[in-house]
């Protein structure tokens, strides 16, 4: 499960990289880049969902 949070930290740090460098610069590859990522986060989200509910079944 640290893996997974690990993962998903990480990978909310690339988002907000190509999130802001978007913003700022109006770098339109970044911001494909932002999106890539906020799908990325989605499916981890739900995996720590399911990791984390059959953590509390334990």
């Amino acid at each position: 499960m640290k893996k997974l949070v690990d993962q998903i930290n990480a990978e909310i740090a690339n988002f907000q990289k190509n999130a802001e460098a978007q913003i700022v610069k109006g770098n339109k590859a970044a911001g494909t880049r932002a999106r890539k990522a906020a799908l990325n986060i989605s499916k981890l989200m739900k995996e720590f969902r399911k990791v984390s509910v059959e953590e509390a079944k334990k």
